[in-house]
């Protein structure tokens, strides 16, 4: 029997990619640093930060040219992530396409997310 390619962990779409280098490059960093933390009322957040190092149980992915240092307690719910950056009239952000989201508060500002099964 045939197994199934293994989900990318995460990866940046080419605006995402070109907004991320540009931000370090400014900052000096060498990793964007990706996560989530209990909060909000949906129960989670995303988190971005930029970081000189990872940290001992970090998984370390490179894509897209960026560096991306996932938060060892996260890797399960961001498992085949996509994050993107939109540019609209009103604003310019970060977005995650999370396959493991399965609602979001209406501001969009929290999100809930299933931890990654191996059925996923």
């Amino acid at each position: 029997m045939a197994r199934r390619p293994k989900p990318k962990l995460i990866s940046l779409s080419d605006a995402a990619a070109e907004r991320v280098r540009e931000i370090m490059e400014d900052k000096g960093a060498g990793y964007l640093r990706v996560g989530v933390k209990n909060g909000g009322c949906a129960g989670m957040e995303y988190v971005m930060d930029y970081v000189e190092k990872p940290e001992e149980l970090d998984e370390i992915v490179e894509d897209n040219g960026v560096k991306i240092v996932v938060d060892a307690k996260a890797v399960l719910f961001l498992l085949g992530s996509i994050v993107d950056f939109e540019t609209t009239t009103l604003h310019e952000k970060f977005v995650f396409r999370n396959p493991n989201q399965t609602d979001a508060c209406g501001c969009g500002e929290s999100v809930t997310i299933m931890p990654a099964t191996a059925d996923s």
